[in-house]
């Protein structure tokens, strides 16, 4: 997704997805009842929990403030979640606030200058801070200090404003673009990875509890398999089960009740929806699997040459469904096999090669 520009086309696409990794709304509400409240109950990322249990005990038996941690991975895997267990295991309030919303230096200094001692302050998408805000972060994190510029010009005064220790939880889609000397002073870098389907059976019996909801665990596993490996869209796609199995079945999740959900909303086996069919169908059905450049794969699909690419592609790239390549997009073989598609150097005599040449005749 195109993070310069929140209120882009494919921003809004992404976030109206059942399978979308965007939280907004109604999933913003249900996540803050479904959320683990400690380390104990946070379900996956086993290398980072541990490594995160130890920093935060070590602290606590100091007596001191825990070192500033940064998290990254992709949207839906627990970051916010776990800045809020960070506050609640260190017993402090937290601030929550983001990248976007920090646009000038004067802005973050309002902020920590209102921090309290030991208070956790959560910034998310810490890679779109702007560059000024970025600067006055790297002192404040390193000595708890701010320089405040009052007047403009020659006549322009820095007054150092001492900050009370505090923690910086940063989070990101993004770790790349953030600079090194800002990178080099979090004491603490967690990773997060894509959760396997056993976890987020796991996160789906513990959701449908919290829920009151009656759930087997086939129709666990069904929804686990459909889920991306992501947690948000588990919980997601568990709720809309849930309405199904209530109003058209006993309420009861069961395997049967999960597929004939999805089928509605349109999520197959593998957790392709709509969208992710249309590119791959126009791939494989009008390109012969392909290459094809991306506007042309974006117009046969009528979507956004970023929808596309930035939304649909990157789980299918990660599915092992599509392939970027320098002369174009190519279908991979399990492509075809998900489609229930034969290649068309597999199609015996009548087969054409390419897409490319069966259209024009090459």
């Amino acid at each position: 997704m195109n993070w310069d520009d929140d209120t882009t086309a494919e921003a809004a696409d992404a976030e109206a997805r059942i399978v979308g990794a965007a939280a907004e709304g109604d999933d913003q509400a249900v996540e803050a009842a479904l959320r683990p409240k400690d380390l104990s109950e946070f379900v996956g990322q086993e290398k980072v929990r541990q490594q995160l249990d130890l920093v935060l005990k070590a602290a606590r038996q100091r007596g001191a403030t825990a070192d500033h941690v940064l998290l990254s991975g992709a949207p839906g895997l627990g970051k916010t979640t776990l800045s809020m267990i960070i506050a609640a295991e260190m017993n402090a309030p937290i601030r929550i606030t983001s990248g976007p919303a920090i646009q000038h230096a004067g802005d973050l200094a309002a902020i920590l200058s209102s921090l309290q001692e030991g208070e956790i302050l959560f910034l998310d998408e810490i890679h779109r801070m702007s560059r000024p805000a970025e600067e006055m972060l790297y002192m404040a994190m390193e000595d708890f200090r701010v320089d405040v510029i009052v007047g403009k010009g020659p006549g322009a005064t820095a007054i150092p404003l001492e900050l009370p220790p505090f923690t910086l939880v940063g989070a990101t889609t993004r770790a790349g673009l953030l600079p090194p000397p800002l990178r080099d002073r979090f004491g603490f870098t967690g990773h997060m990875e894509f959760y396997d389907p056993a976890e987020l059976q796991r996160v789906i019996h513990r959701s449908a509890g919290l829920l009151d909801v009656e759930i087997d665990p086939a129709g666990a596993a069904e929804i686990a398999g459909r889920s991306r490996g992501t947690p948000r869209i588990a919980n997601r796609l568990l709720r809309r089960v849930r309405d199904y199995a209530q109003v058209r079945a006993d309420g009861v999740i069961t395997r049967e009740i999960s597929e004939a959900a999805l089928r509605v909303y349109e999520v197959d086996g593998r957790g392709l929806d709509r969208l992710d069919r249309a590119v791959l169908e126009a791939l494989l059905k009008l390109f012969g699997g392909g290459p094809v450049g991306l506007s042309t794969l974006a117009v046969a699909v009528g979507e956004e040459r970023e929808t596309v690419e930035e939304v649909a592609e990157p789980f299918l790239v990660r599915e092992g469904l599509l392939a970027r390549t320098p002369r174009g997009r190519v279908a991979t073989p399990a492509a075809w096999t998900h489609l229930g598609l034969v290649p068309p150097q597999a199609a015996g005599p009548g087969g054409t090669g390419s897409g490319q040449q069966g259209l024009f005749g090459a």
